[in-house]
């Protein structure tokens, strides 16, 4: 079945006083194919076609749905006509209630039109509707008198107890590796692939430093990325200016923001499904109540559940399908409230650690937050746990050089946390790495070009054959090498590649640079959707005229080719105006040739004379 052509026609009409902000939202909404869509006939057939009905239908929930099943077999009706049809066939008081929000869900998806207070339905939107029970879907009967499922069962206070261990583990576990996540992200980026997901040996970095299965790599920066602690820029993840804020957090406000940016980021659907769930079972009941409430979902509905779900599981919201005690906190009463309650089951956090003279350092318990990110910048986490292990080297002492620590500010942070002193080993290592750090110095020349020198000759040839660091392009020029990148960039390269390297200023003064961000910008209409509002408005001409006569020429073209009948408003000699019907046969020459229905005879009309033209009364 295709869109009537007369429908099109009005519905085009319709469209075309939608404002700009209406139309990106719309074609947000539909998730057009914006191919062949040349104008606002073009978009009306696109939305009128019975897949992309079908489509819209489905993001709908049984509400709504009653809603327009019902506007469609009214016809056109007022709000207070829709209400007293919708209670007449058992409607209950709290979808009566919602009846604007329902229709303003309908208007947002162009699936009902209001004009003049008064509320139509596209047939072919209606159409469809009328025939699913035939695809096995629900009537307009079924949508309004269909009671929900058994309500689900509630949790028991003895699995309460379980359910908020599992969770707590769980909470515990997902916060660490985003921690380590973060981490690594702040030492060295991560490339997206064009197809989409992480290159394969980032991949195994990230789900190594995190000491998780390379599968949840995806999964954790999803969640990170949702948090604002990470995002993609120019090809690669790298962490955000929030993250580390975030990462001096203590263990239970890691785990709300996270939890908080979930709950955030619930789209209204999911929350409204979740929200009923709150302190009872999930797993199939609310399958089935998911797919009650949205009973054309299918498929996309499901995978939406799992996946969010799927995040609750993994952050301790829920455990087993259970919703733990933060989690029922966390939709009840949101973030603050069920930090308080996650903060209660973790693990207490520590502020002393054992150094050992194999040069490794045993936290007995979490660190502290303030306490861990400064010993990671100068040692590498080996076990992370609820206790840690990390080592110090001489690459992280020349990391945590580089970032500004010096030999005296290591060894009183470390003498301040040691429970056991300073070995002799690990004084002795300091000492030789700070001698040593800024062997190799990166400065700027020729205006944003680095240059690399080194009092240690040896040093520069090294870095000349290091397939390492091949990328840099490092050329020898006299007493130094040269690149064509930047100062920071190669800096941060040879950094990562475990050189004693040291940024310097003109004055070849030793300064500290920081790691570039990535910055989080709101979401703009795509440049592709504003090509495609530009072509809906016919052209870009500023002249209003030239605009109304190619809609007008457009209209009479829709009508020839449809054979349709059409009010045709014609301005006298006078200056009076008069509506005829008429049915246009041809255009040539500037004039329309038509049949006035009324008279039942032939007119030829200058196109200048025309005024406007719509559908026929």
């Amino acid at each position: 079945m295709t869109a009537s052509s007369d429908t099109a026609l009005a519905f085009a009409g319709h469209l075309r006083s939608l404002s700009d902000t209406e139309l990106v939202a719309l074609l947000g909404a539909r998730e057009l194919r914006e191919a062949g869509i040349k104008d606002f006939f073009d978009l009306a057939d696109a939305l009128l076609d019975p897949t992309s009905i079908q489509q819209a239908l489905s993001r709908l929930d049984r509400p709504t749905l009653a809603v327009i099943a019902t506007l469609g077999e009214l016809g056109t009706a007022s709000v207070t006509d829709a209400a007293a049809h919708l209670k007449s066939a058992g409607a209950d008081e709290a979808a009566l209630a919602a009846l604007p929000v329902h229709l303003a869900a309908a208007a947002n998806l162009a699936l009902t039109v209001k004009r003049d207070g008064m509320f139509t339905v596209p047939l072919a939107v209606g159409q469809q509707l009328v025939e699913w029970p035939e695809l096995d879907l629900p009537s307009r009967q079924e949508l309004i008198s269909d009671p929900p499922p058994t309500p689900l069962a509630a949790v028991s206070q003895v699995d309460a107890r379980f359910t908020d261990t599992v969770a707590a583990e769980r909470a515990f576990g997902t916060t660490t590796a985003i921690v380590e996540l973060v981490s690594e992200l702040q030492h060295e980026s991560a490339r997206e692939l064009a197809r989409g997901g992480i290159a394969l040996p980032d991949s195994k970095r990230l789900a190594a430093s995190m000491n998780v299965d390379i599968d949840d790599v995806g999964v954790l920066l999803e969640i990170a990325s949702r948090a604002g602690l990470a995002a993609l820029e120019s090809g690669r993840w790298m962490p955000t200016a929030a993250s580390g804020e975030w990462l001096l957090d203590s263990s239970g406000d890691r785990w709300a923001a996270l939890a908080g940016a979930w709950l955030d980021r619930l789209p209204s659907d999911i929350r409204s499904i979740l929200g009923r769930s709150a302190r009872a079972s999930w797993g199939e009941r609310l399958d089935d109540y998911a797919n009650w409430l949205y009973p054309a979902g299918g498929d996309w509905m499901t995978e939406r559940v799992r996946v969010y779900t799927r995040d609750a599981e993994m952050l301790g919201i829920t455990a087993h399908n259970q919703p733990s005690t933060p989690g029922v906190a966390l939709l009840a009463e949101g973030p603050a409230a069920a930090s308080t309650a996650m903060a209660t089951l973790f693990p207490p956090e520590v502020d002393k650690v054992y150094l050992q003279p194999d040069l490794s350092v045993v936290s007995p318990g979490p660190l502290e937050p303030a306490l861990d990110s400064r010993l990671r910048a100068m040692a590498d986490v080996e076990a992370r746990a609820i206790a840690s292990t990390y080592r110090i080297s001489t690459a992280s002492l020349y990391r945590a050089m580089a970032t500004g620590e010096t030999e005296a500010t290591v060894l009183d942070f470390l003498t301040e946390i040691s429970l056991t002193g300073i070995p002799q080993p690990l004084s002795y290592l300091i000492t030789d790495a700070a001698a040593r750090y800024g062997l190799v110095r990166v400065g700027v020349v020729d205006g944003d070009r680095a240059y690399v020198r080194s009092e240690d000759d040896t040093l520069l040839r090294t870095l000349l054959v290091d397939h390492g660091v091949g990328s840099l392009g490092l050329t020898r020029a006299g007493d130094r090498l040269l690149s064509r990148f930047d100062r920071d960039l190669v800096f941060w390269t040879l950094a990562e590649a475990r050189y004693p390297v040291a940024a310097e200023n003109g004055e070849r003064e030793v300064v500290v640079l920081t790691r570039k961000h990535a910055t989080r910008t709101s979401t703009q209409a795509t440049d592709s959707t504003a090509a495609l509002i530009e072509r809906l408005r016919l052209g870009s001409s500023s002249d209003s005229d030239v605009t109304d006569k190619a809609w007008l020429s457009r209209q009479i073209d829709v009508a020839i080719k449809g054979k349709l009948a059409l009010t045709v408003t014609i301005r006298m000699p006078d200056g009076t105006h008069v509506d005829f019907q008429l049915e246009p046969a041809s255009v040539g020459g500037g004039r329309m040739r038509a049949r006035d229905r009324k008279s039942d005879i032939e007119r030829t009309l200058p196109l200048t004379s025309i005024v406007s033209v719509g559908p026929a009364l």
